[in-house]
């Protein structure tokens, strides 16, 4: 974890999402119990052309999704070999929306990691768009052992 920032190529190490599911364009905090995560939002994306095409919003479950993303990037870091594993989320718990993002907007979620134990971790996590707070939860993960290819 001695690096400052994390781009999309060592984003894409560790994590096994793809386009058009991997939310997280640069990490740019990562401590051992904290991570900030940014996913720039550009009129580019493909749910804009279905969810609400005159006035285009991101949809709050993407939102949580690139924040939890952002909190799985923290968690594979921690383990000895993070490209056998997948995380799992379990829960979504206390999840507020508080303002709508749109085309043009930097994401950018903090996640703490508030416990691990074993295979279970839960985060809490805000998103913000400049200073203004746009979403906000809890999140349980479990870690999984990632299928073989054939």
């Amino acid at each position: 974890m001695s690096k400052k920032t994390y781009d999309i190529l060592d984003i894409l190490e560790i994590m096994p999402h793809r386009y058009p599911f991997l939310l997280v364009d640069k990490i740019i905090k990562l401590e051992k119990d904290a991570v900030t995560g940014i996913k720039n939002v550009t009129i580019n994306e493909p749910f804009f052309h279905g969810h609400f095409p005159v006035d285009p919003v991101m949809p709050g479950v993407l939102i949580i999704e690139a924040m939890v993303q952002v909190g799985g990037f923290l968690l594979l870091n921690r383990l000895k070999d993070p490209k056998s594993k997948l995380l799992y989320f379990m829960f979504i718990d206390k999840v507020r929306f508080r303002k709508p993002v749109k085309p043009g907007d930097q994401l950018r979620s903090e996640l703490q990691m508030k416990k691990f134990k074993k295979k279970l971790c839960v985060f809490e996590g805000k998103a913000y768009v400049g200073n203004t707070l746009v979403a906000e939860g809890k999140f349980t993960a479990m870690i999984m052992e990632r299928r073989k290819k054939v």
